[in-house]
């Protein structure tokens, strides 16, 4: 009799223990807590602005010209090479000249035709004329005779003037330096046949010099004539103060920027060509109080830019959008979307969620 007590109750314990299984398997399994982040978070204020404008510009000479001869014809020699210094007056190219030299040629027979028409006619009148005082002939004849003698003249001076036309056509064959410089660009070489005007040589003239530099559409209207302007040469360390001299009216085709040129101090040695920096007064804010970022504290929400903002009360963090107005060094300037005193987090942004809660990250104490 123990014996089937005992085993009554063996079978009643494995049938509850088997129901608790089958309503243990049943049940949801309770959802994990959501984890308190820790987070490193910035006390939104003001500091000064430390970064400025620069652009990286060229030296040029302020008057720089392309000089072509002013006839056309083959070259035959060409003296200027690239980067040398030339003198007013001095030979840069030649032209073939035996044309003109023939042309001049005809022009003088020409000229010694019309001066022995002239000489003739001058004979006729004078004889005429004596015999006008004899009364030989009417006064008629004299006037026929004068006239004769007036265009003979006028023949004789139009053949004189296309002599010299023709003179300094010849003498257009020579491409000569009309200012004392530097040769920038070499355009036309030896055996080349070119046009009246085609450049052949380009020029920067000695004198004032200018950084030319281009900058973006939204700067532009800052950039008025007569402004100063920061010129650092890259080779040197020292930096001189410029003035805006002229601001192109429409952009540059290529790059739509708008080309800058600003006048170097008299007596500036500086090369030709070199590039140099240029920071226009008119677009720096050094020293102005501005809200700053690090860039880790921005992120994407569609297409505006925001960030996390701590909610001290309830320890929850939620998106704040802002604006971002330009970049200072590896920071970010605000300008719209923060007020000093908000908190800010600046590490771990893309890992949560609106109403997140979150702590506050301590440092570990030094050893």
């Amino acid at each position: 009799m123990p014996t089937l007590l005992f085993q009554r109750s063996h079978r009643t314990v494995l049938l509850t223990l088997g129901a608790a299984l089958v309503l243990a398997a049943c049940s949801r399994t309770a959802p994990p807590a959501e984890p308190v982040r820790s987070v490193k978070l910035l006390t939104v204020g003001t500091s000064a602005f430390e970064s400025g404008s620069e652009f990286a510009g060229e030296v040029r000479a302020r008057v720089e010209s392309r000089l072509g001869f002013r006839v056309a014809g083959k070259i035959v020699r060409r003296q200027a090479e690239l980067g040398q210094r030339v003198k007013a007056g001095q030979v840069l190219a030649q032209l073939d000249a035996q044309d003109y030299k023939l042309a001049a040629d005809a022009a003088r027979a020409q000229v010694a035709a019309a001066q022995t028409n002239r000489d003739l006619a001058a004979a006729d009148y004078k004889r005429f004329a004596a015999l006008k005082d004899q009364n030989f002939i009417s006064g008629a004849e004299l006037e026929r005779r004068e006239a004769t003698l007036k265009a003979a003249q006028a023949q004789l001076e139009q053949a004189q003037a296309q002599l010299a036309a023709q003179g300094n056509q010849a003498g257009y064959a020579n491409l000569v330096a009309d200012v004392s410089g530097v040769i920038t660009a070499v355009e036309a070489e030896p055996g080349q046949v070119v046009a009246a005007g085609t450049p052949v040589v380009r020029i920067a003239q000695d004198g004032p010099r200018d950084v030319v530099f281009s900058v973006p559409e939204d700067k532009m209207a800052a950039i008025k004539p007569g402004s100063d302007v920061a010129v650092r040469l890259w080779a040197a360390n020292a930096s001189v103060t410029g003035k805006v001299r002229e601001v192109a009216a429409s952009a540059d085709p290529v790059t739509r920027t708008f080309p800058v040129k600003v006048s170097l101090p008299a007596g500036d040695a500086a090369a030709l060509g070199a590039t140099a920096y240029v920071s226009p007064a008119s677009l720096g804010h050094a020293g102005a109080q501005v809200i700053k970022l690090p860039t880790s504290a921005l992120r994407q929400e569609g297409k505006a830019t925001a960030v996390w903002v701590l909610e001290p009360a309830s320890m929850t963090v939620k998106s704040q959008p802002v604006q971002v107005a330009t970049a200072d060094g590896n920071q970010a300037v605000i300008a719209a979307g923060l007020t000093p005193g908000m908190q800010v987090v600046v590490a771990g942004v893309h890992v949560l969620q609106p109403g997140q809660k979150v702590s506050i990250y301590a440092p570990p104490a030094a050893k």
